[in-house]
């Protein structure tokens, strides 16, 4: 039976760490007078220049930033030549010093060493305070961090435990999943991802469509999949449409800031590394979310949703530049009487207008689960975690690691970074559309049909 997971999570492998850059340093020993400068180690200041003879200045070593070698002593000669900057390393070498004076000139300063080969270093010399990273690196000093959790709004948390749990959040008892991965020892820090399900979905089918606990074991993070509230005055799920009531919008922001007490309270949560993810319904949300909530989150992943248009409230700008992962259908991803397509691009321009990083995905299958290969060994949904865990808090407005490295491998073809730069996919579809209103007619699908393995609301 066909249910709406348009655009699913994707599970991803865990593949995160900076990439280690080591440094090597070479003596050179000049002809004549004295000896050429050590080099520096890797990445910050290349070696001095050598005075005197034919010494020349020590090479620069690769890897981290390092001191600037010792200048030659005076020699008989002719100068030594400057020291090559270091390459390499998280920020940019500083030149090394001239040797002094013998009876040849003083040795040139050496060049400044490029912009560190690791996970997307930054040049040094463009003024940035610290390299790119990701949840899996600790937070540079300097760098931007997240207020400290929010406080629980119900006095004295409830005992969180891996499956199903409620919670008093206002005047709602309140139901969610809280995934760990299986073997977690309580101690191991964890990146944390906020789930939200589509109209006809429950956090249960996101469980077991997003394979969450699988990916949550092989890629170390937690996830919480809130239930939307139960109710007929609910129809949307989430308060993400213009008619939905400042009331409403605050219960669930009060629900999602309750679980983020908890939850930081009883587990070692990366508060860095806090994001929120949601396909049609939640992904409208998460677009709100993202603004109201955007203090608090490294990143976002829009699968089918967005802002604007006659339904859907606009776009509130978050002070908090997060980098954000934006998919879609293509112009016949409609729901109801959402145009997907125009939703998407709404934020998109208004995330480019913000100077936020983003990744752009546009697929041919309309409001269906997006049509990716499948992966040996992973998730076929792996590069949206992986997405979610390279794009920690402190990452400078508008950067990312995959500026440099571009996007991991096993992304579609038809995701690229920046707006208007993805070539649509074409093809076939390996599934048909779950909520279609079609050109000329055809059977409309809705989406709230739901799914008979989800979560029993009792």
């Amino acid at each position: 039976m066909r249910i709406f997971p348009p655009l699913f999570l994707l599970a991803l492998p865990a593949f995160l760490a900076c990439g280690e850059t080591t440094s090597d340093t070479e003596d050179l020993t000049p002809s004549q007078g004295g000896s050429g400068g050590a080099a520096g180690a890797a990445g910050n200041a290349a070696g001095a220049g050598g005075s005197g003879g034919a010494g020349t200045g020590g090479e620069a070593g690769s890897g981290t930033s390092g001191q600037a070698g010792e200048a030659g002593s005076a020699g008989a000669g002719a100068a030594g030549e400057a020291g090559a900057g270091g390459s390499g390393g998280a920020l940019a070498g500083s030149g090394g010093a001239g040797g002094p004076g013998g009876a040849g000139a003083g040795g040139e300063a050496g060049a400044g060493g490029a912009s560190g080969a690791g996970m997307g270093g930054m040049s040094g010399g463009a003024g940035s305070p610290f390299a790119l990273g990701t949840c899996a690196d600790p937070r540079p000093e300097g760098a931007p961090a997240p207020p400290p959790p929010p406080t629980y709004s119900g006095g004295t948390c409830p005992a969180l435990v891996p499956g199903a749990n409620e919670i008093k959040t206002g005047n709602d008892t309140r139901k969610f999943l809280l995934v760990l991965p299986s073997d977690h020892d309580g101690k191991e820090p964890l990146p944390l991802m906020f789930l939200w399900h589509w109209l006809g979905g429950s956090a249960n089918s996101f469980l077991n469509k997003g394979e969450v606990q699988k990916a949550a074991d092989q890629l170390r993070f937690a996830a919480i999949i809130p239930e939307a509230k139960e109710g007929t005055l609910n129809t949307f799920k989430w308060p993400y449409s213009i008619v939905a009531t400042p009331g409403q919008v605050q219960d669930e922001l009060r629900f999602f800031d309750d679980l983020l007490a908890c939850a930081s309270e009883q587990f070692p949560i990366q508060s860095d590394c806090v994001a929120s993810m949601g396909v049609s319904a939640g992904a409208l949300w998460t677009s709100q979310l993202a603004g109201l909530r955007g203090q608090y989150l490294s990143s976002i992943v829009v699968l089918s949703g967005g802002v604007g248009g006659p339904l859907i409230k606009p776009w509130i700008a978050p002070e908090h530049k997060m980098p954000a992962y934006v998919l879609w259908g293509g112009p016949a991803d409609v729901c109801v009487t959402v145009q997907f397509e125009q939703t998407s691009k709404n934020l998109q321009k208004a995330l480019a207008d913000g100077g936020h990083f983003q990744i752009e995905c546009v697929h041919n299958c309309a409001h269906a689960e997006p049509p990716l290969d499948p992966i040996e060994n992973a998730s076929k949904y792996t590069p949206v975690w992986r997405f979610f865990l390279e794009h920690p808090y402190w990452l400078p407005a508008g950067a990312s690691p995959w500026n440099t490295g571009g996007l991991p491998e096993g992304s579609p073809s038809w995701c690229s970074i920046g707006v208007g730069t993805s070539t649509p996919r074409q093809g076939t579809c390996p599934e048909p559309p779950s909520c279609p209103i079609l050109p000329g007619g055809g059977r409309p699908w809705i989406e709230a049909r739901g799914d008979p393995n989800d979560m029993p609301r009792s």
